[in-house]
């Protein structure tokens, strides 16, 4: 079955004047118009293209790279907004339509918004929505608490950021934790602090507990070397001046110095932080 707004390994069929019709192990055919037919093919030999609806209406094989395909989430450009809903860049030559209903929040042209594609059953079209909580599920949790997980920006809230867990979870930042600039639409690692009785994640962007205190250990140490062995930061320093510095809170730098001083590897003094030689 050729799946749309998906790439599919396709074997070429035949070859004509419009371009190469590629087919499935279904037999199911598509065209392969000649702007994307390589220079060098032979009948049979297979190719990874992207399916989807062209400006007619009709299923097309590409080979141009979309930034988002069916079932995944990505910022994208609003190109124009007219009566029907916007009009999103995806990389294609027909862009992407987000429908007015699908819209969390009124698009405008020039606005980037952070979308999941599907494809609408009514119409087989592929289309984006930026309502995206209403494709992710906690019910049935795939993860587990201190768990290194995957993360997409959402949007924030007054408590914190919202965040996409490996693609199917909704999880949220509480602002205690953020200690770095978060836009929406980043991809960055972090991990599962708690898991709540109603099966609401919190997440953290640095590890947990004892978990923390290496990772951290190694960034003040790469710090002190990149500054000439010494950071002018103690236990006494303000909580805002390390997370600046650091972007860690005063409570994983305290637990991470006390890991280096037992370690011999730097000296604590009134001043600041010095590295052994």
């Amino acid at each position: 079955m050729i799946k749309i707004g998906e790439y599919n390994t396709l074997e070429i069929l035949r070859e004509t004047e419009p371009g190469l019709f590629l087919e499935d192990a279904d037999g199911n055919e598509v065209l392969l118009p000649n702007r994307y037919v390589p220079k060098e093919f032979k009948i049979w030999d297979k190719l990874d293209v992207f399916v989807y609806l062209d400006n007619e209406e009709r299923l097309v094989a590409v080979t141009d790279k979309p930034y988002i395909q069916r079932g995944e989430f990505a910022v994208l450009r609003c190109n124009a907004v007219t009566e029907h809903g916007a009009f999103l860049d995806w990389g294609m030559v027909k862009e992407l339509f987000c429908p007015f209903r699908e819209q969390a929040f009124k698009m405008k042209k020039g606005g980037w918004y952070l979308v999941y594609c599907f494809l609408d059953e009514e119409s087989n079209r592929l289309v984006a929505s930026s309502k995206t909580n209403q494709f992710l599920d906690n019910k049935e949790l795939t993860v587990e608490a201190f768990e290194e997980v995957d993360l997409i920006v959402s949007h924030p809230s007054d408590i914190g950021m919202n965040v996409i867990v490996n693609k199917k979870h909704q999880g949220l930042i509480f602002n205690d934790d953020i200690y770095q600039d978060l836009s929406i639409g980043d991809r960055l690692k972090g991990y599962v602090k708690k898991i709540r009785p109603d099966n609401k994640l919190d997440i953290v962007l640095g590890k947990i507990g004892y978990r923390s205190i290496e990772p951290n250990a190694d960034l003040i140490m790469k710090e002190l070397e990149d500054h000439g062995g010494y950071l002018n930061l103690t236990d006494k320093s303000d909580p805002e001046t390390i997370k600046r510095a650091l972007q860690m809170s005063k409570k994983s730098f305290k637990k991470a110095v006390g890991t280096l001083y037992k370690k011999k590897l730097i000296q604590i003094k009134d001043d600041g932080i010095y590295l052994n030689d």
